[in-house]
């Protein structure tokens, strides 16, 4: 199956609803929390700056940016619209954030309008990332600043051993739900490439253990992905279910992804 975000209009309800939940739960794991901080920290923003947060979900991020002292107004855009529904219903008490629906390949605002763009958790899910980033180059003024955060999918991983069989369930939640999984490998390139010059990069690791919350969620939303392509029945999905639980009740449940923070300058 494709990622899933290629064709939001074919998301079923019941994974959209899941998929707005796991928005907010993830931003608020701690680990979260922390690599967004420290990467917003790289960021120059100026004094009263406008920010572009493209791909920007139910807004937690947005919400953040807008909390810095001397951020003036920030815009979250999103293809989908329940989400962008969601982040209104959140952001209500917050008069400097918007949301619009765009396409991040084509967006509906001037030339050099924004002071700095956030990417988070966007490009992995879009076909010719290219694009986006020649958008924000463009939308961007002169010495303004790219925000990148994305997952190295290539390093998601539940195993604990050779033939995991939980490990089938991470393959298959980033089969549909990635659609680069080495992209971030390549950017350093690719935004020099459109005119950026990198400036600051970070490694975020993100490991659960005892209380598992992304990895546990990608564990068992990979067993229904693996269900609807008619590779396992449900009955087996049931039993790796219970055996990523039986892993966390005894101590011995191990997730772990690497993400990646860049902050570039339109040069």
């Amino acid at each position: 199956m494709p990622d899933i975000y290629v064709d939001p209009d074919a998301i079923p309800d019941e994974i959209l609803d899941g998929m707005k939940e796991s928005l907010e739960r993830r931003a608020a794991t701690p680990q979260q929390a922390t690599a967004l901080q420290s990467y917003l920290g790289d960021v120059d923003f100026p004094n009263g700056a406008r920010v572009l947060d493209i791909g920007c979900g139910t807004g937690p991020q947005s919400r953040t940016i807008a909390a810095i002292p001397g951020v003036g107004e920030v815009v979250g855009v999103d293809q989908l619209e329940p989400f962008l529904e969601r982040g209104r219903e959140l952001a209500v008490d917050l008069r400097n954030v918007s949301f619009e629906q765009a396409d991040a390949r084509d967006l509906p605002f001037d030339d050099a309008s924004f002071d700095v763009v956030v990417l988070h958790t966007l490009l992995t899910h879009v076909p010719g990332p290219e694009g986006v980033l020649s958008e924000v180059h463009r939308v961007l003024k002169a010495g303004g600043s790219v925000a990148i955060y994305d997952g190295d999918f290539t390093t998601m991983s539940v195993a604990t051993g050779d033939d995991d069989p939980l490990q089938a369930c991470i393959d298959a939640f980033v089969d549909d739900n990635v659609h680069d999984r080495w992209l971030v490998r390549r950017l350093p390139g690719m935004l020099r490439e459109i005119g950026f010059d990198p400036a600051a990069t970070r490694s975020h690791g993100h490991l659960d253990t005892d209380a598992p919350v992304l990895t546990l969620g990608w564990t068992l939303r990979g067993a229904y992905y693996l269900v609807a392509a008619g590779k396992i029945d449900q009955a087996a999905a049931d039993a790796l279910g219970a055996e990523a639980h039986r892993r966390i009740d005894g101590g011995t449940f191990y997730g772990y992804m690497n993400y990646v923070s860049m902050v570039a300058r339109k040069t």
